[in-house]
């Protein structure tokens, strides 16, 4: 009996792997389905059915924003029951901001969403395009004996590693390994064979469909602490008209100077509803308030701990809660504290 043939919808959303370079002139343009087909042959060799859905016109990623992520998850759930897998080619600046994005906006999501990308364009001599795109697809349609997807996660493959798209961030401009999670083990590692670590993948619930959650609060900013940073600064942030909530990019494992008017400012934006969370500006590590002295003063003021979640995750979660809650701000600070989507270790603290 013949094996079903398996079915990607590969969506183009911008970035290098989306381009080709002119031999002649060396500029750099965008690829079509024909020039893919040209460059990776073996790519459509297989039993695998590919279709190619490009954003027009492609888009920079430094240009992606939150209507890019609705738009991206309105394709997928449009798309939802056509499809075994999705993969998504990204410029790589803010690949961590649209797969942390979609791993809420897609709740409860069965089947695979693997976001990817390149150092360098198709067809270049030694560039990484191919070998991303081509992981990427194969993780996209794999299943396991029982015929379901083996990573239902929205994630990030680069290099040779398989990431949790909400645990991401970009660490390199230069390497091939452009992204890393910090925190977080790799969901599958690329080398001869595709080993899935399955102990640390998130399973949906089983009985619940794919729900489609795409409202988006904007109204939130990243205030990162500093020596030497200014009274004038941090109430001028803080009183942004209709600031709704503030990344608060502390140090260490969450610590703050202990100047009373830091304290004093920040008590009055949570008192005007505005909701703090500390996120460590350290890569590795989580926040633990009260720990230290430094951090009391935080917590005294309603500052909320982030635990070791990224940026990233923290700034999308943050404007997806306020979008979806509305101005349930006890809920939105409630579900902050919370991992929705394997964002965070909360329980490791």
């Amino acid at each position: 009996m013949a094996m079903k043939q398996k079915a990607v919808l590969l969506i183009c959303t911008g970035g290098t792997i989306s381009m080709i370079q002119d031999p002649k002139t060396g500029v750099l343009h965008p690829a079509d389905i024909e020039q893919f087909k040209a460059y990776i042959p073996e790519l459509f060799e297989y039993n695998i059915h590919i279709d190619m859905l490009p954003f027009t016109p492609l888009i920079d990623s430094s240009d992606v924003n939150p209507e890019t992520w609705s738009k991206l998850a309105h394709i997928i759930y449009d798309n939802y029951t056509e499809y075994d897998g999705f993969v998504i080619l990204h410029g790589t600046d803010t690949m961590a901001y649209s797969a942390s994005a979609l791993s809420f906006m897609l709740d409860n999501l069965s089947k695979p969403v693997v976001f990817t990308g390149s150092q360098l364009p198709m067809g270049v001599l030694r560039g990484d395009a191919k070998e991303n795109l081509i992981t990427a697809i194969e993780i996209a349609v794999a299943q396991d004996s029982n015929g379901k997807a083996i990573v239902p996660e929205v994630c990030i493959f680069f290099e040779d590693k398989l990431l949790r798209g909400n645990r991401t961030t970009k660490k390199d401009a230069e390497r091939f390994e452009a992204f890393r999670s910090y925190n977080y083990p790799p969901l599958a590692i690329a080398g001869v064979h595709i080993k899935y670590n399955t102990s640390v993948i998130r399973y949906p619930q089983p009985d619940l469909p794919l729900r489609l959650r795409t409202r988006i609060n904007r109204h939130v900013v990243i205030l990162k602490l500093f020596p030497g940073i200014s009274q004038q600064t941090v109430e001028a942030i803080l009183n942004i008209p209709h600031l709704k909530a503030v990344v608060l990019e502390t140090f260490g494992a969450g610590n703050a100077p202990s100047d009373e008017w830091l304290y004093e400012t920040l008590q009055s934006a949570y008192n005007r509803g505005i909701i703090i969370v500390s996120k460590t500006q350290c890569s590795k590590g989580s926040v633990e308030m009260g720990r230290y002295q430094t951090s009391i003063n935080l917590l005294k003021a309603g500052v909320i701990s982030g635990y070791d979640i990224t940026t990233e995750a923290l700034t999308t979660k943050m404007m997806y809660l306020l979008g979806e809650e509305g101005d349930n701000i006890d809920t939105v600070r409630d579900l902050l504290r919370t991992s929705l989507c394997g964002e965070m270790s909360v329980e490791d603290n």
